[in-house]
Formats: structure tokens, C-alpha cells, sequence
């Protein structure tokens, strides 16, 4: 038996290369570029990552009016040597003169002075507008080596878009280990421009950025709608991702930079943040028919909600016309400072006094010209009218909690044009229809399951420890049920279920009893044989 024809380039690469010129690519085979001396793809040597010819006949077709300087300003400052800062810092500064132009100083012979222009390198509202070029097998060479890249994607001549790909037989993690890490100590300018990276042995695929560990690198499983069966491909991830207008809608709207406590990264989008940030745009767009009420967008604990709170926010503010404000709403006073400087250190928010310090001090933001405005849901607590202003999106979190029912209420009072957008990482439950009043139904679900089979979220397992209470009611269960069935929680039925379940309060309270789960808690997390956080869920404060 043969393995001739069972080769990464005829099982990967050749299908991924013809799916991609399906979906409008160029393509090219840049094994032999320079075997004739003159690169046709108009590289002067092997280390330059940019084709400036097509870049310069891209920059002159989207900016007919701009000056020739202004073009050769752009394409300098574009290809410059950004070695000396670091690789994320470099892919930073690229990626915003690819969002939002590059200012070109010329002079100005009318008032002998100069004047700036702005030079579009991406004409994001008219994919067809864009030079999509395919490179397949294309060599750079770094300070000491050359490497050769298995695709490389160009946009108007700069290089966005990388994957390396590994035989159906290999485990799909070495292309991050073993060739991922190579090309960027080795050649790292090619990755300074670059907006995505997929790795794929063909029947597995991820997706990340340049600054991502292997663990978020992320399936892409579907293509246009939450409804879809997942599926998990290298077809799945080309056309979810590659497609030309997915293409630069990931790039210009949902890539940001954020400062951690180990440095700068970059995110890109998750396929459910992608989904379902689109869903709520989607929203927005009907935002008169449905009454202000833009939705529920669930996403269960772990998966960036917060991420997509952002990716949402500078969408509608790049994409949407209008004087946006955005009111994002929390519960606790730690929750409400956490999510703003998550907002801050990604550069999303940068006014120094968002946060309103009482509900005063809510009025007169709300009265003011601002784009964020961080509050306590507690500071609604006065039913009056606010703002009239049509513009204004209120985003909650975890916006179903038993105190949002009349507060959510007085937001809708305070705030009679806003929309309403709710993100929450549990589903609603039954009882719960005064959210349903104010943020509508749900545009968007990623639930614990899914979140799981994605890796997003470590799955739970339940282990019966220590029992301690002997059960002598043979019909606790049906009792539960019973129980639960008739609690939909209304005031009268919560005093029910609290009376029922206080007779059992002192039994596992007890001293005794709660000496030996702390000794057992203790055991069990030194004795578990790895490095790790746990958290411990009590009936209350004073039992934990």
C-alpha cells in the first residue's frame, strides 16, 4: 500500500486553497517567486512581508482624491521597521492606521503652510473594493533565518491573514508549538500587520490572535446563524472566517487591545461573540419595532461577556450613525468598578469620571455629552423622567436578578427612549416576565453546554463527600419537586420554602458537622494532586 497522494499538500492545503479561491481569493504558488530573479508579486528581497505594488495601487484606487505624497506617506509609514518595540505593540500600531487611515502632512501652496490628509488603507464598506491575494508556500527571511509560510493572506499587499496547516495524522497543537512560535521569534515582521491566525491539520482547526497561548485558540464551528448544527472543519472555519466580508468585519470590528497585568495582548473574537454581537446589531437595526426593547443576550459565566459588551459598543459607535451613549448597569459596587476597568484597559472608555457616584451625579452624566456612563442599577431608584435623548443604550449585567425588577422599571421611567440590552450569564426562569417588559426576548444563547464542548468553561462534576444527616424521609424527592413546582417564588411561596427548609437549618449547621466538611475541604484540596483555585458554596455568610 501506497501513501502517495495521502500528502498535508493534497488532504490540506490544495482544498483549502481552492475553497479559498471560491470565496474570491486570488491565488498564487510563491514556492518559485524569486527563481527568476524578479519577484512577480513585487518583493524586492525575501524579507519584505508587504507587496507594495498592490498596496500602492489599492491606497490610489480608494483614495482618488488623495496626493501622491499623501500615498507614499502612508506606504512608509505602513512598511516601516517596527523591531525595536514589542511584536503585540507593533501589530497595535499597524492595526489602527488600518482602522482608521494615515494622516499625511503635505504642504499647502495655497497658504504656504501644510495641511493633513487621511489615507484609507481598507475601504471596509466595500469588500469588493480590496485586493484579496492567497499566497501559498511563501518564503520570509528574518535577521538570521528563512522560513516558508504554508498561506499567507494579503489584503490591498499587507499581510492579515496566516495559516499554517500539519498532515490529517498530526496533533493539531504542534503548528502551535512547534511552527507557530518558530515564525514569530524568527521572522516576526511578517506577524506585525497580521489581524488573524489559523491553525489546521484538516479535520481540526483554531483560530486566534498574535498575542493568544495555545488555550485560546478557538474552534469555529458556525458559519452565520447560533442555529446552525456546530461543525468543526476546515471548510466551517474558511467560510466562517475567510469569507471576504466576515474577513473584514472580524478585522475592523472585533479586534481589541488590552493592557493585563503581564502586558499588552490582543482579543479577536470567539465564533459566539462573533454570532451573537451581530444578533444584537441585528437588534438594533429593528430598534423602533420592537420598542426600544433590544434583548437577552445569554452567554453563560466564563464565556467574555464583558469582551462582547465592547466588541458590541465600538461597533454601533463605528457602524451605526448617531450620537451613541452607552449605560452599562450592574448590582455591586465591585462588579461596577471590575467592568469599568475592563473597559478602560482596552482603551474602549478613556474619560476619567464615567462612573456615577450617586444618582445626582447620574443626572448630570445623563444630561451631558458622554459615550459610557458606569452606574449601580441602585441609583434608579427615584421614578422620574431623566433623559429623553433617542440615542442612549442601556446595557445590564446580569440584569434578571430579584432587585431589577422595580429598578429596571425606573430605568425605563428615568430613560423613556432608550433601548434596553440585557447580558447575563444565567437563563431567565419563570417569574421573571418584568425582565421580558423592559429587555424583550433572547437574540443571543451560548449556554453552559455548549460553552463546555467548546472549552470555554471547565466542565462540573459532582462528588458525594462526607455524609453526614441520614435521611429518613423516603419521599424527599417528590416532597422537592412538590416543592419547587408550586415556588415560583411570588412573596408568599418564598416564606413557604423558607419555613420548610428552616427546620433543617440547625441540623447541618451544627458544630460537629461543620468541622469535618472543613477538615474533609482542607484534605481534599491539598490532596488533589494539582495547582489550582476552588471555591466553596455555603447556605450563608456565617457558615462559610
Amino acid at each position: 500500500m501506497t501513501t502517495t497522494g495521502y500528502t498535508e499538500d493534497a488532504l490540506v492545503e490544495q482544498p483549502a486553497i481552492a475553497l479559498l479561491a471560491e470565496l474570491g481569493w486570488e491565488t498564487v504558488n510563491a514556492y518559485n517567486e524569486f527563481d527568476q530573479g524578479i519577484s512577480p508579486l513585487g518583493r524586492e528581497t525575501k524579507a519584505d512581508v508587504v507587496l507594495k505594488t498592490r498596496l500602492h495601487d489599492a491606497l490610489l484606487r480608494i483614495n482618488q482624491e488623495a496626493a501622491v505624497e499623501s500615498i507614499h506617506q502612508a506606504i512608509e509609514e505602513l512598511t516601516r521597521d517596527r523591531s525595536r518595540i514589542s511584536a503585540v505593540g507593533a501589530n497595535q500600531e499597524i492595526y489602527h492606521l488600518l482602522k482608521n487611515g494615515v494622516r499625511a502632512t503635505i504642504p499647502d501652496p495655497e497658504s504656504d503652510g501644510e495641511t493633513v490628509e487621511v489615507v484609507r488603507v481598507i475601504d471596509w464598506d466595500n469588500p469588493e473594493n480590496n485586493d484579496f491575494l492567497l499566497c501559498s508556500q511563501f518564503w520570509v527571511t528574518g535577521e538570521m533565518h528563512t522560513r516558508r509560510a504554508d498561506l499567507v493572506g494579503f489584503v490591498n499587499g499587507l499581510p492579515l491573514l496566516f495559516i499554517e496547516l500539519k498532515a490529517a495524522h498530526r496533533r493539531l497543537e504542534t503548528a502551535f508549538t512547534g511552527n507557530l512560535r518558530d515564525y514569530k521569534d524568527t521572522i516576526p515582521q511578517l506577524f506585525w500587520p497580521n489581524a488573524l491566525i489559523i491553525l489546521s491539520n484538516g479535520s481540526q482547526s483554531r483560530v486566534g490572535s498574535v498575542s493568544a497561548g495555545w488555550e485560546h485558540f478557538a474552534e469555529w464551528k458556525k458559519v452565520g446563524s447560533e442555529v446552525e448544527t456546530g461543525r468543526v472543519s476546515l471548510e466551517t472555519m474558511l467560510r466562517g472566517v475567510c469569507e471576504q466580508t466576515r474577513f473584514l468585519d472580524l478585522v475592523e470590528n472585533f479586534c481589541l487591545f488590552q493592557e493585563v497585568p503581564g502586558g499588552l495582548i490582543k482579543l479577536t473574537a470567539k465564533n459566539h461573540q462573533y454570532l451573537g454581537v451581530n444578533n444584537a446589531m441585528d437588534a438594533l437595526v429593528d430598534i423602533r419595532q420592537r420598542d426600544g426593547k433590544l434583548g437577552v443576550f445569554w452567554h453563560t459565566q466564563g464565556s467574555g461577556k464583558s469582551v462582547s459588551m465592547m466588541f458590541f459598543t465600538q461597533k454601533v459607535l463605528r457602524k451605526v450613525p448617531g450620537n451613541w451613549t452607552f449605560v452599562v448597569v450592574t448590582d455591586r459596587q465591585e462588579l461596577d468598578g471590575q467592568i469599568y476597568k475592563h473597559f478602560a484597559s482596552a482603551g474602549v472608555v478613556t474619560e476619567g469620571r464615567a462612573q456615577a457616584e450617586n444618582s445626582r451625579h447620574l443626572r448630570q452624566l445623563l444630561s451631558e455629552d458622554h459615550r459610557y456612563i458606569f452606574t449601580l442599577i441602585h441609583k434608579f431608584r427615584v421614578p422620574e423622567e431623566v433623559s429623553i435623548r433617542n440615542d442612549i443604550i442601556v446595557i445590564t449585567d446580569e440584569a434578571h436578578r430579584s432587585q431589577y425588577d422595580t429598578l429596571a422599571l425606573n430605568m425605563r421611567t428615568a430613560l423613556p427612549n432608550a433601548a434596553f440590552l440585557a447580558f447575563t450569564g444565567t437563563p431567565l426562569i419563570v417569574g421573571e416576565e418584568k425582565t421580558r417588559q423592559v429587555f424583550g426576548d433572547y437574540i443571543s444563547v451560548y449556554d453552559f453546554q455548549q460553552s463546555v464542548a467548546d472549552g470555554a468553561t471547565v466542565p462540573l462534576y459532582y462528588e458525594n463527600r462526607i455524609p453526614e444527616l441520614q435521611l429518613i424521609n423516603e419521599n424527599l424527592n417528590e416532597d422537592m419537586e412538590r416543592l419547587l413546582e408550586e415556588a415560583e417564588l411570588d412573596e408568599a411561596q418564598e416564606k413557604k420554602l423558607e419555613r420548610e427548609f428552616a427546620r433543617e437549618y440547625h441540623l447541618i449547621t451544627r458544630e460537629d458537622r461543620l468541622e469535618a466538611v472543613a477538615k474533609d475541604l482542607v484534605a481534599h484540596f491539598t490532596g488533589r494532586g494539582f495547582q489550582g483555585k476552588a471555591m466553596v458554596v455555603c447556605i450563608d455568610k456565617a457558615t462559610a
